[in-house]
């Protein structure tokens, strides 16, 4: 007998490991995101349209998942990105993010694909794409709408 297990392709929840975690809160309201009710001193979560961010400290992230704290290294590998309806929207929404305390890691421009795409770090040094790429629609949901 073969047992299938299914994983959904989704992703639910995306917790980002904070050393300040009422700066790193500030930061993201002043976004515009909203802080969900069930936030507690421990844990800060904001909805967004297709998932939720958590901040959790760093330290009690890594103990959490059963590893060691191994520090800040300068890249982890990993980029979050908020796709936008154009570039003068990627543009507005790059000067939201200075505003809030981001720091630009590569301003907006035409790249080879033909988007349109820069980057910033927010307060933790976790790294931001905000893009505008034109063979992706949006669905009215504000989801992408990826075929």
């Amino acid at each position: 007998m073969t047992t299938t297990t299914e994983f959904p392709a989704r992703i639910s929840i995306v917790t980002l490991g904070v050393t300040d975690l009422d700066t790193s809160a500030r930061f993201y309201e002043a976004l515009g995101w909203r802080r969900s009710t069930l936030s507690s001193p421990e844990i800060v979560w904001f909805r967004t349209a297709d998932s939720v961010l958590g901040l959790f400290p760093h330290d009690e992230l890594a103990a959490d998942a059963g590893i060691p704290e191994a520090g800040e290294p300068a890249f982890r590998g990993v980029t979050l990105a908020v796709n936008l309806e154009s570039p003068a929207l990627v543009d507005a929404a790059l000067a939201t993010a200075v505003a809030a305390g981001a720091v630009v890691v590569k301003p907006p421009t035409t790249t080879s694909w033909g988007g349109y795409s820069g980057y910033f770090e927010d307060p933790d040094g976790h790294l931001w794409e905000l893009a505008h790429n034109p063979f992706i629609p949006f669905a009215e949901d504000g989801s992408l709408d990826l075929p």
